[in-house]
């Protein structure tokens, strides 16, 4: 049995131009055979009226503090949001479906008004149209963690981006997409009818599942096993595994549910700078 942390697994692939060319259209052919299979009932009814019980909400900022293009990339990411936005809202999810993000979202393109925005991509932060879309399955992913849908296909971030100064979510606990092949996949195993709402406020982007009924549990997600291991290869990875406490309307704990494990190459330094001498004598 493989260990899930061997540091030997974590050190980044290099791939030509072609190899990658060539994958991205060998899973995209897969993908499009799998949107016309009859294995799912795609979910693709939109309302306008809304469920009347929120069963989760949450919000997450569009803003971060960024200069020269990438701030211009902000700013194109939120014209993207808003379109991917105008193509999820409202969907409802019936008792069976399931939904696919981007099988509704559809390939975000120039002609669609799609912009160049921030992507991830082997490791490098660059430019690509419909960068930032990942903002939206994260919220989408982190809501419905809170709710008893069922997540059929979710694929996590290679990259640890950022420090934990400014994260309010644990690590590990979003959902990264690449059209078309790296999608987010949603079933209703449920007895009742699911409707997702999302939108682009001022400030944050903001989402909600809701439901004909009242939310008939209490979801917590936890953080276990965290450590940051130096890989033989030099970087950094950093582990941990996610779980599900669920509550009845009593606040009793009912079970805890494991969810996943995550390991993820680090893109800063987890190690603190050694102080200089100056600092040194003040202490």
């Amino acid at each position: 049995m493989v260990d899930p942390y061997d540091k030997r697994l974590q050190k980044p692939i290099h791939r030509s131009k072609l190899r990658l060319r060539l994958g991205r259209a060998a899973y995209a052919v897969r993908r499009y055979l799998l949107w016309c299979s009859p294995m799912f009932r795609w979910a693709k009814r939109r309302s306008d009226a809304l469920l009347p019980e929120v069963q989760f909400s949450h919000a997450t900022p569009l803003f971060r503090q960024l200069n020269g293009e990438q701030a211009q990339w902000q700013q194109n990411k939120i014209t993207n949001l808003k379109l991917a936005v105008g193509r999820l809202s409202g969907i409802v999810l019936y008792p069976g479906e399931t939904m696919s993000y981007w099988r509704l979202v559809g390939k975000p393109t120039h002609h669609k008004g799609y912009r160049e925005g921030m992507v991830l991509f082997m490791g490098q932060v660059c430019g690509g149209v419909g960068g930032g879309l990942c903002q939206l399955s994260n919220l989408i992913f982190w809501m419905t963690l809170h709710t008893p849908l069922t997540v059929v296909e979710r694929y996590r971030h290679s990259h640890d981006v950022f420090p934990d100064s400014n994260r309010t979510q644990p690590f590990g606990s979003g959902a990264t997409c690449a059209y078309p092949h790296r999608d987010l996949m949603i079933r209703n195993d449920t007895d009742q009818p699911f409707q997702l709402h999302v939108w682009v406020g001022e400030k944050n982007l903001e989402g909600e599942w809701r439901a004909v009924k009242k939310p008939a549990a209490v979801y917590r997600i936890v953080e276990k096993d965290q450590r940051m291991d130096q890989a033989a290869w030099g970087g950094y990875v950093r582990h941990n595994t996610l779980w599900r406490e669920i509550y009845n309307r009593d606040g009793e704990l009912e079970r805890e549910e494991f969810l996943f494990a995550n390991d993820a190459i680090m893109m800063y330094n987890p190690l603190l700078p050694p102080c200089d001498q100056d600092q040194r004598g003040k202490r």
